[in-house]
């Protein structure tokens, strides 16, 4: 019944965006996520929307948890994020407008060549994570409500450990190219999200050691904030840009954007 309701819904804002008329020179105010941010994804596919459609996007990056936290105050039109459990409380509790598919990607475990952890070794995720917990080499968390950290915790959890007691666990409370950053400096662990791991150039002595599980699997939803309960959102102009990133020009436009020949992120909106 509440996803009835919830098409329903949708399905009476894209008429209204249809016939409501997109002023010239429009904005909107998409709050999502560092990693598309920073992997160069916006970038790549906002020009191409703003030329089709003339409606800018002002991009609020944070972490996930963050950007759901800004859209909850109207402070935005529309959320890109990437924490599917999060995603679907929004949606629950009336402060978005149905999920959409959109993209993914992956998670990568990074840590320094010679993995003192031996993380390579590991069958799964959270065998990873343990193993890294056993040894002395940092790892170095987000901390910060992201969709990355909140999968990190996922995985410490898996793994029956608990990081906080652990003296090699470090928070940079910020996104993730500062927390690679970081992790280079200190040769450390950390998980990334593998499209802000393509266009990270610092490097140094990092390399991914695990990937490959089921579980790293990363998707990113789209939602319009829902206007009735923030009158003040732009529905017209956020369901054209909802309606384009998930429709086959913005999905081209994500399957284009690659680093080295290697795309960064999958586009997987519902045909």
């Amino acid at each position: 019944m509440a996803h009835r309701l919830s098409r329903m819904i949708l399905t009476s804002l894209v008429l209204q965006a249809g016939f409501t008329a997109v002023q010239a020179d429009e904005s909107i105010v998409l709050a999502s996520t560092t990693s598309t941010e920073q992997s160069g994804l916006f970038g790549h596919i906002l020009p191409l929307f703003e030329q089709a459609t003339g409606i800018k996007v002002k991009v609020v990056a944070l972490g996930t948890g963050q950007a759901l936290d800004t859209a909850r105050r109207g402070d935005a039109d529309l959320v890109l994020v990437h924490d599917r459990p999060a995603e679907d409380k929004f949606v629950a509790e009336g402060f978005g407008v149905e999920r959409r598919d959109v993209m993914y990607n992956d998670f990568v475990l990074v840590g320094p060549k010679a993995d003192p952890a031996k993380a390579r070794e590991a069958k799964g995720a959270a065998d990873a994570f343990k193993a890294i917990a056993a040894g002395s080499t940092p790892f170095i968390s987000r901390g910060d409500k992201s969709g990355t950290h909140a999968a990190e915790l996922r995985f410490w959890k898996a793994a029956g450990v608990d990081p906080k007691a652990w003296s090699g666990y470090k928070e940079s409370g910020s996104g993730m190219g500062p927390t690679l950053n970081m992790t280079a400096s200190l040769g450390g662990y950390t998980l990334a999200d593998r499209g802000t791991w393509l266009s990270f150039k610092n490097r140094q002595d990092l390399a991914i050691l695990f990937a490959g599980d089921p579980a790293l699997f990363n998707p990113y939803g789209v939602m319009l904030v829902n206007p009735a309960r923030h009158p003040a959102v732009k529905q017209a102009a956020a369901m054209q840009f909802v309606e384009w990133i998930s429709g086959p020009a913005g999905q081209a436009a994500i399957a284009d954007y690659r680093i080295g020949g290697e795309p960064l992120f999958f586009p997987n909106a519902a045909k």
